[in-house]
C-alpha cells in the first residue's frame, strides 16, 4: 500500500500534466464550440509548432518562452489564413468536407515535418530542463510547474477575452446561432477564421512550454490530441471552463493510474473514464444537450 505522502505527489505531478492537456484541449474545444467539427490537423499543428520552437532555439539560440510573443501572433496568422482561405473555401459549407481537408493538411505537415527533420526526436536542454523545485519532502520539475502556471495563466486570458470583448461575444454568438448572428451583422466567415487562429496560438503557447521537459517528433501530436479530445468531452464540448477541469482530472487520473497499475497502463484510466463520461453524462461535465 502506498503512503499518503506518494499518493499526495502522484496527485500534484498528474496536475502538472494535465496542465499541458489543458491548453491542447483549449484550441480543440474552442474550434467544435463553433464550427461543431474535430479539427483533425490539431495533432500535426502541434508537432509543427514544436518543432518550430526547436529550430528557433537551435538557430538562433531563443529561449522556448522566449519564443511565446513571437509564435502566438505567428501561429494565430497561419490559423486565420488557413481557415479563411484553404478549409472555408474548400469545404463549401459542408462539416464533412471540412474534416477531410483538416485530416489532408494533418497527413501533408506529418509528411513534410519527417521529410525535413526525419524520424529522430529531438529536445531543447535549458538551463532549467532539469531543474527542480524542492517542497518539503516533494521535488516538482521546474519546467512542468511553469507550464502549469502557463496554462492557467492562458486559459484566464482566453476566457477573459470570450466573456469581455466584442470578438468573444461575437464568436459565442456565432456559437449559439450562425444565422442570427449573420442577421446582426457578424461577420461570420471572419469569426470562423478568427476561432481556427486562436486554436492554433494555443498550440503555439503547448509547444513552448512542453519542449524545455518533453521532445517533438513528427507524429508526437496524435498522442497528446487523442487525450484532449478525452479532455474535451470529459469537460463538455465547447467549454473554455470544462478544458481547464478536464485536463487536470485526467492528468490526475493518469498518474494515479500509473501508480496503482504501473507506468505502462497510466492510460488506461484514461480512456476507461472516456467512456464512462460517454455512458452516464455524454454532455461532460460543463457541456449542455443541444
Amino acid at each position: 500500500m502506498f503512503s499518503i505522502s506518494i499518493i499526495l505527489e502522484s496527485i500534484i505531478n498528474g496536475l502538472l500534466t494535465g496542465s499541458v492537456y489543458v491548453l491542447i484541449a483549449l484550441g480543440l474545444t474552442l474550434v467544435y464550440g463553433v464550427l461543431h467539427i474535430i479539427n483533425f490537423s490539431h495533432g500535426a499543428m502541434l508537432a509543427f509548432s514544436m518543432y518550430l520552437v526547436y529550430t528557433l532555439n537551435l538557430y538562433f539560440g531563443l529561449d522556448p518562452y522566449v519564443q511565446i510573443p513571437i509564435l502566438v501572433p505567428s501561429l494565430f496568422l497561419l490559423g486565420y489564413c488557413m481557415q479563411r482561405y484553404i478549409i472555408g473555401p474548400g469545404s463549401h459549407g459542408k462539416d464533412e468536407n471540412i474534416l477531410l481537408i483538416t485530416l489532408g493538411i494533418s497527413i501533408v505537415i506529418e509528411n513534410v515535418l519527417l521529410a525535413t527533420f526525419r524520424s529522430d526526436i529531438r529536445t531543447i536542454q535549458t538551463d532549467y530542463s532539469f531543474d527542480v523545485f524542492e517542497v518539503g519532502s516533494f521535488i516538482f520539475s521546474q519546467a512542468r510547474v511553469f507550464g502549469l502556471v502557463g496554462s492557467l495563466l492562458t486559459a484566464v486570458v482566453l476566457w477573459a477575452f470570450m466573456r469581455s470583448t466584442d470578438t468573444g461575444r461575437a464568436i459565442r454568438a456565432v456559437a449559439k446561432e450562425k444565422l442570427g448572428a449573420h442577421l446582426v451583422g457578424i461577420r461570420v466567415n471572419h469569426i470562423y477564421a478568427v476561432t481556427f487562429g486562436i486554436g492554433f496560438a494555443c498550440l503555439a503557447i503547448a509547444a513552448c512550454l512542453l519542449l524545455p521537459s518533453f521532445y517533438a517528433s513528427p507524429n508526437v501530436g496524435g498522442a497528446f490530441v487523442l487525450i484532449a479530445f478525452t479532455v474535451v468531452v470529459l469537460g463538455g464540448m465547447g467549454s473554455v471552463v470544462g478544458a481547464v477541469v478536464g485536463g487536470l482530472l485526467i492528468g490526475v487520473i493518469e498518474s494515479l493510474s500509473g501508480l496503482f497499475l504501473g507506468e505502462s497502463l497510466g492510460q488506461i484510466g484514461i480512456f476507461l473514464t472516456f467512456i464512462l463520461v460517454l455512458l452516464f453524462k455524454p454532455t461532460g461535465i460543463f457541456g449542455v444537450k443541444a
